[in-house]
């Protein structure tokens, strides 16, 4: 019979995009953090972005649990790995609850995600505009998976304590609490950009803010809501448990610029035999010399091209690289010839053909790819799992680097050498695509 175990948690979610699903996440997780609960965060979904608001708040770095990248056993297994040393758990849902890659929400929502987690859920509602209504929504919300058990409801952007009366009352009738609300404050708004919120590097809430806001919140109530979590039966491991013995160094490029790497990804490379090892493109630094591959992650080199381009030994240096290459999304496009931008044309490192241009919507979803030949990550024929989100176009140059297995699309370059495409790879949902990357690598380095 497989282990049960015993730990809090909460599933954060909302009806849609834009409820304040991350401000929510973040007032509770800085408040339990302020009282020395160690609460651990995660992310449901394929998002770089809110984890590092989260990772501010609560002191600890986010794991992404995502159904359409891992089968239950591995979300699970996820899920465990990051909860050492923490005394409960908050997932952060995406987009609205039953949103995902299907219409009914069953694969990549965050309603998926609860269900395996077999977590309560918590609402969060925008009621800026809304009284007695919100006893409808959320009577929706509520019945339309038994499977779920709604705990409560944050009502957000709330106009005064009446407006919050009120809505409680309205939650009476369908026997739904409101476990607080978060005010009408600019002090809890973020900007956002063409990918979403900005970074918690560039700009995220003061402690101030954050306390001030958790005083309208039941935090007591709701950590008493993940405390009702029953026990959860544990699948056996799948992935490596012990750290193998460093084979190989593989230089991954990580500043401003290039930021977007999964934390659960970079583990898996060091528990494969991977020593990383950051460079910054951005302060003119290429990859060591005795690296044995390369990576650049996703990330924001249209924000940056100008600079990008100017430091010519970044460039010269990836240039002569003469080992394996794997690039993401913003990789790819740093990799290009040139990327032009609204603020011109730039040369990048030139080992891609063509031009990244910038346009004004975005292309995104998931992907299920086929690798069209062997290279750092994948051998002819090998699939994975991954997503796309990107403001940028090129087409695809052959020889490409995958094959959509849900259509004809051809996406990416690879010669051999260098991998790159607009698809950011999930490692652990196939680690014998990591396992690969750790072997090109060890593989120059002799070993």
């Amino acid at each position: 019979m497989p282990p049960t175990f015993d730990v809090p948690r909460l599933v954060v979610a909302a009806p849609a995009s834009g409820s304040g699903k991350t401000t929510v996440a973040a007032v509770l997780l800085a408040s339990w953090n302020a009282a020395g609960r160690v609460v651990q965060p995660y992310k449901s979904g394929p998002d770089y972005i809110d984890p590092t608001h989260l990772a501010r708040a609560a002191g600890r770095m986010p794991r992404n649990l995502d159904g359409f990248f891992l089968d239950r056993p591995e979300l699970l297994e996820v899920f465990r790995r990051g909860l050492e040393g923490a005394a409960g758990a908050l997932v952060e849902g995406v987009m609205g609850l039953f949103d995902g890659r299907d219409a009914l929400g069953r694969k990549g929502s965050t309603a998926q995600v609860a269900r395996w987690l077999d977590a309560p859920v918590l609402l969060v509602v925008d009621a800026r505009a809304m009284a007695g209504s919100i006893a409808a929504l959320v009577r929706g919300f509520r019945d339309h998976d038994p499977r779920l058990r709604l705990a409560g409801v944050v009502a957000n952007r709330v106009g005064s304590e009446r407006h919050a009366e009120v809505l409680a009352e309205a939650l009476e009738s369908v026997g739904v609490p409101l476990l607080g609300y978060l005010p009408r404050d600019p002090a809890l708004a973020l900007p956002e950009r063409h990918l979403g919120l900005v970074l918690a590097g560039e700009m995220g809430w003061d402690a101030a803010a954050l306390a001030r806001a958790a005083r309208t919140l039941d935090v007591e109530g709701i950590w008493r809501a993940a405390v009702s979590a029953p026990p959860l039966r544990l699948p056996a491991h799948r992935l490596p448990l012990e750290r193998l013995p460093a084979r190989g160094r593989i230089a991954f490029a990580r500043d401003a610029a290039f930021s977007f790497y999964y934390p659960e990804a970079l583990e898996l490379l060091e528990q494969l035999g991977a020593e990383l090892v950051p460079f910054s493109p951005l302060a003119d630094e290429g990859p060591p010399e005795d690296a044995g591959a390369v990576w650049i992650g996703g990330g924001y080199p249209e924000l940056y091209a100008r600079e990008l381009a100017a430091n010519r030994g970044a460039l010269e240096a990836l240039r002569r690289f003469p080992g394996p290459v794997y690039a993401e999304c913003g990789g790819l496009m740093y990799l290009s010839e040139t990327l032009e931008t609204p603020e011109g044309r730039f040369p990048m490192v030139g080992l891609v053909p063509g031009t990244a241009r910038m346009q004004s919507r975005p292309t995104l979803g998931y992907r299920h790819v086929e690798a069209l030949g062997d290279g750092p990550v994948a051998r002819r024929g090998w699939r994975a799992r991954g997503h796309a989100f990107h403001y940028s176009t090129r087409p695809a140059v052959e020889p490409a680097a995958w094959r959509r297995v849900d259509g004809t699309e051809r996406e990416g370059y690879s010669d051999g050498r260098v991998h790159a495409s607009y698809v950011h790879l999930y490692f652990p949902a196939a680690p014998e695509l990591a396992r690969r990357f750790v072997e090109a690598a060890a593989a120059r380095a002799g070993v």
